[in-house]
């Protein structure tokens, strides 16, 4: 994904799977805590629906929304881990295991001191953490 992209603009944008289905809405968007980079969105469902994490990276910004490269009904599929909370290092593993994305290498960096202050929300666990 783009990432000279501000993560809150995502926020409210609708996103779409690959074959161009309406999944949802963005709700909000994680950031990895070594890098400051965007790194997931959770994606409002529906109306009484709840939130699906979808990775940002391969997924494109076009035409003012999010298109996801993934079918709709895996999106939905997705482990519900909830939102407004830190993503722990095992639910992110879960997360790219479910979309069968290769794992990237351990960070070993500290956070940028430039990443913009996002409501980081649970402790010093390294793992994404949720914007908005």
């Amino acid at each position: 994904m783009q990432t000279d992209i501000d993560p809150r603009s995502l926020i409210g944008r609708k996103a779409f799977d690959r074959n161009g289905v309406k999944i949802g809405t963005v709700d909000e968007v994680y950031l990895d805590d070594a890098t400051g980079e965007p790194e997931w969105a959770a994606v409002r469902t529906g109306f009484f629906g709840r939130d699906a994490f979808v990775p940002l990276e391969p997924s494109e910004l076009r035409d003012d929304a999010l298109r996801v490269p993934f079918d709709r009904s895996l999106v939905k599929g997705a482990p519900d881990f909830g939102v407004g909370r830190h993503l722990s290092p095992e639910q992110e593993l879960q997360l790219y295991h479910h979309y069968g994305l290769q794992v990237p290498p351990p960070q070993t960096e500290h956070p940028t001191p430039d990443a913009p202050p996002f409501g980081h929300v649970a402790g010093d666990q390294e793992g994404p953490r949720p914007t908005g």
